[in-house]
């Protein structure tokens, strides 16, 4: 009897805490975290307000003239309301991060509702005049009745995650992080104080610092930072443009999509600009690859194969108004990568006995400008499976969608495109 009853309060424990966090944290299923957002970002900040280290980053904020979300602990707004009232006047949205920095699996269900998210409102509410939309529950942790509970609350998590809470990292290493990882559409999770348990007390100080170097790259590239609401605006607006059916496909897509790169390893080139990505695999074609040059890619060959970014090219897609600029923002991206491909093909040693490049593509219209060579595929079960694919995922990119496949058809063909690893070192990197 006692093990049953040790068996199911476990059941128990695991239904309350791991299953809401598999729900969430895995499948996104009943949170917010990532727009699809053309060129937008969204930073946003926990654990404050701080009296040393917020009024600097909101000194900085607004010097670059950008709006961030703060979600605030109910208890530390209550002692700097202050620094509350100006977060609310520069135009900053204010979110909930619970009255105190603790773990909703720790709490009970009343105790969340209650004692930490509506005390929490009340005191931003009763300092701005405004009642806070959103709450993100400290680490990101939820039990199984939050979902719930708090359905008057958007839940908002993160799609990018620095460890800007430990000082060790330093300010030019996460400035690093900052720019090079960030992309179209991030909720980005940084924060203003360093009080929390397993945080150090002056990690908010490289934040800033890295913050500095890092609106001024992001200014330059084109991104811009936006509020939460606004974000999930735009993401909404992008969405309902889409009709239902094709709606949950693409949600289903995503998903297999980035359980598809997580099990075979596929790295993007630039993680800033991830439109082209790699692996490393046997070649298994059914006929040799004969390059120009005189290179040869038979079956059991190594070859780096290239992979688009998909959801990059969602985004893409999505903001572009033809099929011509379409083309010309994807070959453009593609342009600035190639160089960057040739040396790591060149220099990395897990590279060394690649052939070449090679990979299947529907989009091959420009990329012999690039240096591939384009072939046909040969007729096989596999070349037949891989053109509906291929063609269902022109229907959702592309800015005609599925008019784009009915006008020319015998376009939309996938086929092989291949450069040897002497042409990409010798036409990129001048070796």
């Amino acid at each position: 009897m006692a093990k049953h009853w040790l068996w199911g309060g476990i059941g128990l424990l695991l239904l309350y805490t791991v299953v809401p966090w598999v729900l969430t944290r895995i499948f996104g299923i009943g949170v917010y975290r990532k727009g699809h957002t053309g060129k937008k970002i969204a930073l946003t900040f926990d654990d404050g307000p701080d009296p040393v280290y917020t009024p600097r980053l909101l000194d900085l904020l607004k010097e670059k003239g950008i709006q961030a979300t703060f979600f605030v602990l109910g208890e530390k707004a209550e002692k700097y309301p202050g620094l509350i009232e100006r977060m609310h006047k520069e135009g900053h949205q204010i979110g909930i991060h619970n009255y105190r920095h603790l773990s909703n699996w720790l709490l009970t269900p009343r105790s969340v509702w209650k004692r930490q998210v509506e005390k929490s409102a009340q005191i931003v509410q009763d300092i701005t005049g405004i009642r806070p939309e959103y709450y993100r529950p400290p680490w990101g942790i939820l039990n199984l009745f939050d979902l719930w509970l708090l359905k008057r609350y958007r839940i908002v998590l993160w799609s990018l995650m620095l460890g800007d809470w430990r000082s060790r990292i330093g300010p030019e290493r996460l400035a690093y992080r900052l720019i090079r990882r960030v992309r179209d559409g991030d909720i980005i999770l940084l924060h203003d104080s360093g009080e929390t348990f397993g945080a150090d007390l002056d990690a908010p100080e490289q934040t800033i610092r890295a913050l500095e170097i890092a609106l001024d790259e992001w200014k330059a590239r084109g991104l811009e930072c936006i509020r939460i609401s606004e974000m999930e605006r735009r993401s909404r607006e992008y969405v309902h443009s889409l009709r239902f059916t094709k709606r949950m496909l693409l949600a289903v897509w995503m998903r297999w999509e980035h359980l598809f790169e997580r099990l075979f390893h596929i790295e993007p080139i630039d993680r800033s600009n991830p439109l082209l990505k790699l692996r490393i695999r046997k070649f298994r074609g059914s006929r040799p690859i004969v390059l120009p040059d005189g290179e040869v890619i038979r079956h059991g060959d190594l070859v780096a194969e290239l992979h688009f970014d998909n959801e990059l090219l969602l985004h893409i897609g999505s903001n572009s108004n033809s099929s011509v600029h379409l083309a010309i923002q994807i070959i453009r991206r593609a342009e600035t990568l190639m160089p960057q491909m040739g040396q790591m093909i060149h220099r990395d040693p897990k590279y060394r006995e690649v052939k070449g490049l090679y990979g299947i593509s529907i989009l091959h219209r420009g990329v012999k400008q690039l240096g591939f060579t384009v072939i046909g595929m040969p007729k096989s079960l596999f070349s037949f499976v891989t053109r509906y694919y291929l063609r269902w995922l022109m229907y959702v990119i592309h800015p005609l969608g599925r008019e784009r496949l009915k006008l020319k058809p015998d376009e939309m063909v996938p086929k092989i495109i291949a450069m040897s690893r002497k042409e990409l070192v010798s036409r990129y990197c001048g070796i």
